[in-house]
């Protein structure tokens, strides 16, 4: 039997346990996929062990994602994002981001041209992920952020980006056709980090947060007309990326998606 799992602390709230286990059930894989909560003292130790336990591949969650990159041979996307969130076990430890690749999916998924510009709202993880996804595609990416010196930060590691305070968000939207919100604004409150005025029916938003799956960005956008991605999709994608990794076959995206939202 092979095992898969995830490394965090916390991890009890991880929805990746069901999604993964549907997909092993689906193509009748012998596997397993548990969870695993070391402290970060104990994080190389853990990864360690994880080799010589025989674990085939893990997840790598809040707060480890950049201290596992010093620790395996990171990819070039992962080295350049500067976090690790997939490792494979398969001969050296190797380390991957597939967050960048739930974006594009994400959106690929929902018919969405990866083209013109995008305004991405956040400079943190989900942020820089993203804008390196999006840049790849040869996207112009503007990253908002309330603190401008993280988007300035951000930019200058990200080709074809710029960076830009909260308050432009209007003018950037205007000529924009993707718009990602990579900030928690909307997961524990009603709130929004885009005025809903600067919204419009070109527009194709995603919104990371995924608890609610309806945020009020997306019900707003909707509105407007524009095409929405709820945060789950990228949830989605980003496991579905690692299931490939670990296992080279196809995902059964069907069984994931329904298990992953039953769960929800």
């Amino acid at each position: 039997m092979d095992v898969y799992g995830l490394i965090g602390n916390p991890v009890g709230h991880s929805l990746s346990p069901p999604m993964h286990e549907a997909a092993y059930g689906v193509l009748d894989i012998d596997a397993r996929y548990v969870t695993f909560e070391p402290t970060r003292e104990a994080l190389e130790a853990a990864l360690e062990g994880a080799g010589a336990l025989g674990i085939s591949g893990l997840n790598v969650t809040i707060p480890f994602k950049e201290d596992v990159r010093e620790l395996v041979e990171a990819d070039s996307l992962a080295e350049r994002i500067g976090a690790v969130n997939t490792i494979d076990f398969d001969g050296e430890p190797t380390g991957y981001n597939t967050d960048a690749a739930g974006v594009v999916r994400a959106f690929e998924h929902h018919g969405v041209a990866l083209s013109g510009t995008a305004v991405v709202v956040g400079a943190g993880g989900a942020g820089r992920a993203t804008a390196f996804a999006l840049a790849d595609e040869g996207v112009d990416v503007r990253i908002a952020n309330r603190t401008v010196e993280r988007a300035e930060a951000l930019a200058a590691d990200v080709p074809q980006a710029s960076a830009h305070g909260l308050d432009e968000l209007g003018e950037l939207l205007a000529g924009a056709e993707i718009l990602v919100n990579a900030t928690s604004v909307g997961m524990e409150s009603d709130e929004t980090p885009v005025p809903a005025l600067t919204l419009h029916d070109e527009l194709a938003v995603l919104d990371a947060v995924y608890r609610p799956i309806e945020t009020r960005l997306l019900r707003e956008a909707a509105a407007a007309g524009a095409t929405t991605v709820d945060g789950a999709w990228m949830l989605l994608f980003q496991g579905v990326e690692a299931f490939e990794i670990w296992t080279d076959r196809s995902a059964p995206v069907d069984a994931m998606n329904e298990a992953l939202r039953t769960a929800l």
